[in-house]
């Protein structure tokens, strides 16, 4: 794959890094025509301004081992800085329908995926699980201080961002992470 393929969009440093709507992104399946899991990634990145989302920055890539069902191949992981005027609900969905397109079908937890986008992050939003609403969308993602393939990504992007509810940094939870999470750059 040629360098230019992978080159991270230009950072915007004047945000505030509390105010930034982060998507993590996810693969580990080959995709449509054979595409590698990175391939599918950076497509997913491409398709995002045709749904009203702006990238306006990359993490580094990283390698991650699967969480839960274990047998299935290492995960291509990084987070993305966007830009929008999509509501929550509407951007998640956007992300939906370009998971979709690139042919994410959708069996069981934690399966192996052609492509995974979720959204981390939306500013300063916050907003709790309520009981008997699965499909409620809860900010920020609710297991996202558990997984090391978002917290090291983000700090890639975002060092300063603090988690909305409970005030701590990236590097504090990075720090408290479950034993046992394999997650490397691979840039």
């Amino acid at each position: 794959m040629a360098r230019k393929a992978i080159e991270r969009p230009p950072q915007t440093p004047a945000m505030h890094p509390q105010d930034a709507v982060l998507v993590a992104l996810g693969a580990n399946l080959p995709g449509r025509a054979g595409a590698a899991p990175l391939e599918n990634c950076i497509e997913a990145l491409a398709l995002m301004p045709r749904f009203g989302i702006e990238v306006l920055g990359r993490s580094r890539w990283y390698a991650s081992a699967p969480l839960g069902e274990t047998r299935q191949p290492d995960f291509v992981n990084a987070a993305a800085r966007v830009g929008t005027d999509l509501p929550p609900e509407e951007l998640l969905n956007a992300l939906h329908r370009i998971e979709e397109r690139l042919g994410r079908q959708r069996s069981y937890p934690n399966a192996p995926r052609v492509i995974d986008l979720d959204l981390i992050g939306y500013g300063r939003a916050m907003r709790e699980p309520v009981p008997g609403d699965p499909s409620r969308l809860v900010l920020p993602h609710p297991r996202l201080h558990r997984r090391g393939f978002v917290l090291l990504p983000m700090a890639d992007l975002v060092p300063g961002w603090r988690h909305p509810a409970t005030g701590a940094g990236l590097s504090s939870l990075i720090a408290k992470l479950p034993p046992g999470q394999r997650c490397h750059p691979i840039e």
